[in-house]
């Protein structure tokens, strides 16, 4: 006798019914749609109720050795099925408790049943069989919506025989049920998703050098979900935060304030890479789609666009032709190279000068492998401009680079949102040319909505502009895309700063350190902010902790807080040991000899800096810093050859 014939037909447990024969889940004697895995796994429970089901037990039951699968997270997504399924709390479990690193276990007595309902009616006697209705706890797809609304239209037809077998007696309040489960599924609207953040995958390859593999296919995944402007999409950088932690799902989303979560994993295997991608809605933790996408690795890009546009079909979101285009246009890539533009965009992504350094090298090899990379030469553009802004390159040395990197990319895919954006950063930051550099950040706006660098970039043109309350909104725009980032906090600071509002820029910067207590440009833009209201000894404050968070790789700032407090020679002494290299910007020795009355050689400073096309003489025209030298016919001068616009 094999264990199928040993097990009873029926077991049942509080409302639920498990009829083996069948492969039927039933709650009050309808039907529950549970199927495949999630179904297998309650046998395995029930088989065993009270005792630990491991996960290994699982994974031997449901997979094959030699299937290629992500098992770790196929469990936790079956399990997951089925609690929804049963209406389970893994906070406060009826049915199923979690064994911590060890599997699962069925709570609750379990009992052998004959064949029956509860009225003596013989279930095999009943025809047709009970009607399949989705619980309100699950949405299903549109293919299970319509299926089920035919099923109910049937009602008539499909429910005469039980009508006359059950509901004239209204046997077990059967009738009622029926009637309330009907209206539940009617008055349940798929929910409303505007909003959406991608966490980041899980690596479950067991290899923590592969940890870059997971991020960037998180990042991609992004980046194509952000082509829809009807969707704000969450950036990396915040979502991020979210790595290796057990936040509920809900917790996180309030958090970020979105809609909807898109969690899954990732597993790569020589030139295979499979993902799995969960829908939630994020305020009832309810799933609402999942599945799993297998591709050799040359073919990632068309994965990561179908998997995006899966997503944008399950939530019904307003996708334009335009979008729908760029969404479907994928192209196949030597696989050691995509591999090595991944490694590029995780180094430059922790956004520091030698992290910096290591993505140039990698975008390198991208192009030996891959000369025709619109990626990588957009990347290589975007690693070059930010270099001046962190002490690594003279702006001679490293903006022609990046433009002639962003021109490339485009010459290759001028869809490309990520080179207008590079370019437009070189226009603004190195040729000055204010029309086009507006131009070209637009469109990388137009190209990619959700894109947080293009709408930061934007809000920084707007501002050297003097065009205030643009730049704010536009700031903000990019804070609701990044809610976790220190840098879009502290850039929001400084936007505040070039408009004279400083109690919104301290507000600002405060946000920024609440996050990140050591964040060197909060500090230093805090200290601005407050040095404009003239609290000299608190700003002098801001600037000494700027300049040890920047590794004291900027003295001028210790130059600043020095001369605030009246220490004239120390500060003399640092400027003079700095004179012939022109740290970060000139604002700052410009502070520092006006505060010590040194006006001419403010003056002078601020001519050397314009012949080294400093990088952030952008914003000259509107520096609270330069206020004093507004009047000067020498600055004048200088504001004029720069052609901004009056």
């Amino acid at each position: 006798m094999n264990d199928s014939d040993a097990r009873p037909r029926l077991l049942r447990f509080g409302v639920f019914e498990v009829d083996f024969r069948a492969g039927e889940l039933r709650k009050q004697g309808l039907k529950v749609k549970l199927h495949g895995q999630p179904f297998q796994i309650l046998v395995m429970l029930l088989e065993r109720p009270g005792e630990a089901v491991t996960r290994e037990e699982i994974r031997g039951k449901l997979w094959p050795e030699d299937t290629f699968v992500d098992f770790e997270h196929g469990i936790n997504t079956a399990v997951k099925r089925l609690r929804e399924a049963l209406g389970d709390d893994t906070e406060r479990p009826r049915y199923i408790e979690t064994l911590p690193r060890r599997g699962y276990r069925f709570l609750g007595p379990v009992e052998a049943v004959a064949p029956v309902s509860s009225s003596g009616v013989s279930v095999a006697a009943v025809s047709p069989p009970p009607t399949e209705i989705a619980l309100p706890e699950e949405v299903g797809t549109d293919a299970d919506r319509r299926h089920n609304w035919r099923q109910l239209a049937l009602a008539g037809t499909g429910l005469a025989a039980i009508v006359a077998a059950l509901l004239a007696l209204n046997v077990a309040g059967l009738r009622d049920r029926l009637l309330t489960a009907v209206g539940a599924r009617r008055s349940l609207p798929l929910p409303k998703i505007e909003s959406i953040a991608v966490l980041p995958l899980e690596n479950l390859s067991a290899d923590p050098q592969q940890e870059y593999f997971a991020d960037g296919m998180t990042e991609e995944l992004i980046t194509n979900l952000g082509k829809i402007s009807a969707l704000r999409v969450i950036s990396r950088t915040s979502v991020m935060r979210y790595k290796g932690t057990r936040k509920p799902l809900p917790e996180i989303a309030r958090e970020l304030n979105v809609d909807a979560v898109v969690e899954g994993a990732v597993l790569r295997s020589g030139d295979r890479v499979r993902v799995t991608a969960n829908l939630v809605h994020a305020r009832t933790d309810r799933h609402l789609w999942a599945e799993s996408y297998e591709r050799d690795l040359r073919d990632v890009l068309s994965l990561q666009s179908e998997v995006a546009r899966a997503i944008t079909s399950e939530i019904q979101i307003k996708v334009t032709p335009q979008e729908q285009a760029r969404l479907a246009s994928a192209r196949s890539v030597n696989p050691e190279a995509y591999r090595l533009y991944l490694q590029a965009r995780y180094h430059f992504s922790r956004r520091t000068l030698p992290a910096f350094d290591k993505s140039i090298q990698l975008f390198q090899q991208v192009l030996e492998k891959e000369p025709d990379s619109a990626l990588a030469y957009a990347g290589l553009a975007e690693s070059y401009g930010i270099l001046p802004f962190y002490g690594g390159a003279l702006p001679k040395e490293a903006f022609p680079k990046a433009k002639a990197a962003a021109l490339k990319a485009l010459e290759l895919d001028n869809s490309l949102a990520e080179a207008h954006a590079a370019l437009g950063f070189v226009l603004l930051y190195w040729d000055w040319d204010w029309s086009a550099a507006e131009s070209e950040l637009k469109r990388t706006i137009e190209l990619k909505p959700s894109y947080v660098v293009g709408h930061h970039w934007y809000a920084e043109y707007l501002s050297a502009m003097g065009r205030h309350d643009q730049a704010i909104a536009e700031i903000k725009r990019a804070q609701e895309l990044d809610p976790l980032s220190p840098l879009m906090l502290a850039i929001g600071g400084e936007v505040c700063n070039y408009a004279h509002r400083y109690d919104q820029a301290i507000q600002q910067c405060r946000k920024a350190l609440e996050l990140d207590l050591n964040y060197a440009l909060a500090h230093r833009n805090l200290a601005r902010a407050l040095h404009g209201k003239r609290m000299y000894e608190e700003a002098a404050s801001e600037y000494v902790k700027a300049d040890r968070a920047w590794g004291n790789a900027y003295p001028l700032d210790l130059a600043l807080a020095q001369a605030l407090r009246g220490k004239r020679d120390e500060a003399l002494k640092i400027l003079r040991e700095q004179s012939s290299q022109s740290k970060l910007d000139p604002e700052t020795a410009v502070l520092v000899y006006l505060t010590l009355g040194e006006k001419q050689e403010a003056l002078k400073w601020l001519e050397e800096a314009y012949e080294k096309h400093d990088a952030y003489a952008a914003f000259w025209n509107v520096s609270p810093a330069l206020d004093p030298l507004r009047s000067e016919p020498r600055f004048q001068r200088i504001l004029r050859r720069m052609n901004f616009p009056r």
